[in-house]
């Protein structure tokens, strides 16, 4: 298993992340940029295609590693661009492998599938050495969210490690989720290690726009900064929006039948118990169901895929967070 102790000092490595042996002979494995200062300091792990059809920390990871001199930074980078090879391979969401998503198996098992070996290898070769993570994720192709960093939303000592490097990394919405993590998550694992995260979300639809490729490399450079990395002090703008909520993304508003979904709400609005968030019709215009907000909230996340079968997640909603009293002293 992989150890960031064989590093050497001071230097950039590209290197490989053993994860299981392929069919042919071969072997599964991720890619690895790491960069070592010369100064022992904190570790911090950035992950990025954990999903196979979200592509801003895809390219993020690299700029990154472009820009970090190993002379001037003060402990290690360890960074995986994608980490769902086989997902990524097929531009889909979850591994055409073992139908499994990468997002909902961690910490892994050695001996399960693909995507489980996947997983045990990012927690033991990667996340198990960190002093803090970041796990970049967008909508991908289906699902449409506001650019966004995610934070452990608690009083405790990683509630607060965790709003405060969220606040450094510089997304107009910050994003709370109280403890206990929903299971199977990259941050899930490293909470139950002890070790202070974020992730990210931005808009995806298949691509990666340019300014949130941008806001995630700065992000992570900030970050970097905050935990005495590098030289400097983060001072991004405060948050627009300040949220919080449970953040589990599987469980939303559904569409109850198939048909052609079009929303009638906007990211980020509040809105009302009852109010239409949108509408399923069919392949002659004609209204088959209303879909509409059980309760009060702030849209966080729409169906961007227009075609919906029954079961779909449409909408999410989530609260605004009005007496901001875990500050990061």
């Amino acid at each position: 298993m992989f150890d960031p102790a064989i590093l050497p000092r001071g230097a950039k490595t590209t290197t490989w992340l053993a994860v299981a042996p392929r069919p042919d002979g071969g072997d599964w494995r991720l890619p690895l940029l790491a960069v070592r200062g010369r100064q022992d300091g904190p570790t911090l792990a950035v992950l990025a295609g954990v999903h196979g059809d979200e592509y801003e920390g895809i390219e993020a990871i690299p700029h990154v590693f472009a820009a970090v001199d190993p002379a001037a930074l003060t402990g290690t980078l360890l960074m995986v661009p994608v980490c769902n090879l086989p997902a990524y391979g097929a531009a889909q969401r979850s591994s055409p492998i073992d139908g499994l998503n990468l997002a909902r198996v961690f910490p892994g098992r050695g001996d399960g599938t693909l995507t489980e070996h996947i997983a045990h290898a990012l927690t033991q070769g990667v996340i198990r050495h960190a002093d803090f993570l970041i796990d970049l994720h967008s909508g991908g192709v289906a699902y449409d969210l506001p650019t966004l960093v995610g934070y452990i939303h608690d009083a405790g000592e990683l509630g607060r490690r965790s709003l405060a490097a969220g606040r450094a990394f510089g997304a107009d919405v910050l994003w709370g989720h109280p403890l206990p993590m929903p299971p199977g998550r990259t941050i899930s694992t490293a909470t139950a290690l002890g070790i202070p995260s974020l992730y990210t979300e931005a808009a995806g639809g298949g691509y990666a726009r340019p300014q949130d490729v941008t806001l995630f490399t700065q992000g992570v450079l900030n970050v970097a900064r905050h935990l005495g990395m590098l030289v400097g002090t983060p001072e991004p703008p405060p948050p627009t929006y300040h949220l919080v909520g449970d953040g589990n993304l599987d469980v939303v508003t559904s569409a109850p039948t198939a048909g052609y979904f079009r929303a009638e709400v906007a990211l980020l609005q509040t809105v009302r118990a009852g109010q239409r968030l949108g509408a399923i019709r069919d392949f002659f215009g004609q209204e088959i169901a209303a879909v509409t907000a059980t309760n009060d909230g702030v849209v966080i996340m729409l169906r961007r895929m227009h075609r919906v079968q029954a079961g779909d997640g449409l909408a999410h909603l989530t609260q605004r967070w009005e007496e901001d009293d875990l500050t990061d002293r």
